[in-house]
């Protein structure tokens, strides 16, 4: 079988970002402060964290703070807060602190909930400052910059952060990860829908469901991503260690639909993919528990300079950039 590593860059220059777990006290309470409530997931996360009746729900685990945070520059963000704001507080006994500050005071975990990837290394800091574990829904950032900033902030106070896509979680794509019947990989194919956003990089906006797909099934290592991008959708390809081929198409016309479709020496298979919420809420409580992130730093980074790099790839009208190169070019100097 293949081996998945890392490039050498990665292998020894982020595997040192890993902090020592520290684990909750065994049958403690959790309380969980949320940032950012302008996005279905604010609800949607709460709702199976705090509901006794939810599949997910562990008794002493819940969201019991949260600071109200919109973006002005983003609709939807601007459009939703309010509601998803009422509901939590009406419907789930959160209460709301005007800083991040206050709240980490009167809670042991955080979650960032914004839509908006922009202000999660800011909404971040207090969290990593105060020492509590932090999840930050995707995209961990709008920017690789900053993701290298979340991560070295939180090695530097000895805190544990991650991020993910609830898709890394989803049956579908663990199955195509796992799959032994296709024999050795050759070539993976993720797609998914992709609307872009003028604040994120392209695919980082929507398009990360799919990324993180190919990601989950064809783990780190990936040396270089070429992109062609029409108004009908991207496809990013990516050259990947042992000669295997990852590709995404984001999907911008046409049905929408996601899934992951796994090529190999033996056989090919097509895995379904989309929401998994319970599953990732599930990752989220565990990894307050345990202090052990489900999603290590350099994977995170890896996902994040792809989606850079492909768009870098649009504007040299599609030749390949090196994903090594654009982590090297991105990274603060010591």
């Amino acid at each position: 079988m293949m081996t998945r590593t890392a490039p050498c860059l990665l292998l020894t220059a982020l595997l040192s970002l890993t902090v020592p777990p520290a684990p909750a006290e065994e049958g403690k309470p959790i309380r969980i402060g949320m940032v950012g409530l302008d996005t279905s997931h604010a609800k949607a996360f709460t709702d199976l964290i705090n509901d006794p009746e939810s599949a997910v729900h562990v008794p002493g685990v819940a969201v019991v703070a949260a600071v109200k945070q919109s973006s002005a520059d983003i609709p939807s963000s601007v459009e939703r807060v309010e509601g998803y704001t009422e509901h939590l507080v009406k419907n789930r006994g959160v209460k709301l602190y005007d800083t991040i500050e206050a709240m980490c005071q009167n809670v042991d975990a955080v979650m960032i909930e914004s839509v908006d990837g922009r202000p999660h290394l800011a909404q971040a800091t207090p969290a990593l400052l105060a020492g509590k574990p932090t999840y930050i829904d995707k995209p961990i950032s709008a920017s690789l910059k900053d993701t290298l900033a979340i991560f070295a902030l939180a090695k530097k106070h000895h805190t544990q952060v991650w991020s993910s896509s609830n898709l890394r979680f989803h049956a579908g794509v663990i199955a195509a990860r796992d799959d032994k019947t296709i024999g050795d990989q050759t070539l993976v194919f993720s797609f998914g829908p992709s609307p872009t956003e003028e604040h994120h990089p392209d695919l980082a906006w929507y398009g990360i469901h799919p990324v993180e797909t190919l990601f989950t099934v064809l783990g780190n290592g990936c040396d270089s991503v070429a992109r062609i991008s029409t108004d009908k959708g991207d496809l990013a390809s990516g050259t990947w260690s042992g000669g295997r081929i990852g590709m995404v198409h984001g999907i911008r016309g046409g049905k929408v639909v996601y899934g992951v479709k796994v090529f190999g020496t033996k056989g090919v298979a097509e895995h379904p993919a989309g929401g998994a919420y319970p599953e990732i809420v599930t990752e989220i409580i565990k990894f307050f528990q345990t202090g052990v992130a489900p999603v290590p730093p350099e994977t995170t980074i890896e996902v994040m300079a792809f989606m850079e790099a492909a768009d870098e790839s649009k504007r040299l009208g599609g030749a390949p950039v090196s994903i090594r190169e654009w982590i090297k070019k991105n990274t603060p100097a010591e």
